[in-house]
């Protein structure tokens, strides 16, 4: 066997362990917090930063930067959609349950990822422009998920609250 194999194998393994985990949690609601959605994306977005700042996309590779976060924002926006947010009518307490769904779609792109890293290059495809589109495409992805989340959160918990005074 060659060395990238044992690579793929012990990224499946590792992968695996963390999807089954992750899947056993998922079972029961967290509770979500509005004023804190936003951290996530704010500190992906400054690591975006510093990698675009080593190596800054030139000419033609800005607008794939640009394709590549709105790809990510449309998706994001969907994945938001699927995470399941409830509000307790007694204490007004948000809370959110991460759908299996989303968590296979984080899987897709950790697999894409992987699968350019070790093979980019003999594709000829530029590793590093490859780097900074997958970075974007997730900080859109990210930003879009909390952005979701935050809104329907904020709407069902207003649409709860009037009940109350109603």
């Amino acid at each position: 066997m060659q060395p990238a194999y044992f690579s793929y194998i012990g990224t499946a393994v590792v992968v695996g362990l963390v999807l089954f985990l992750r899947v056993r949690s998922m079972r029961r609601a967290r509770r979500l917090r509005l004023e804190t959605l936003w951290i996530v994306p704010a500190i992906y977005a400054v690591f975006t930063a510093l990698v675009f700042s080593q190596s800054p996309p030139q000419g033609l590779q800005w607008a794939y930067a640009c394709i590549a976060l709105a790809a990510g924002a449309l998706l994001g926006w969907r994945r938001g959609a699927l995470m399941r947010i409830q509000v307790d009518p007694e204490t007004h307490v948000l809370n959110q349950q991460a759908s299996p769904a989303a968590l296979l779609f984080i899987l897709l792109l950790m697999g894409v990822r992987q699968l350019l890293r070790f093979e980019a290059a003999s594709w000829g495809i530029n590793v590093a422009l490859a780097t900074d589109l997958l970075m974007v495409f997730a900080l859109g992805l990210f930003a879009a998920t909390r952005l979701e989340m935050f809104l329907r959160a904020r709407r069902l918990l207003n649409a709860a609250r009037a009940d109350v005074f109603s």
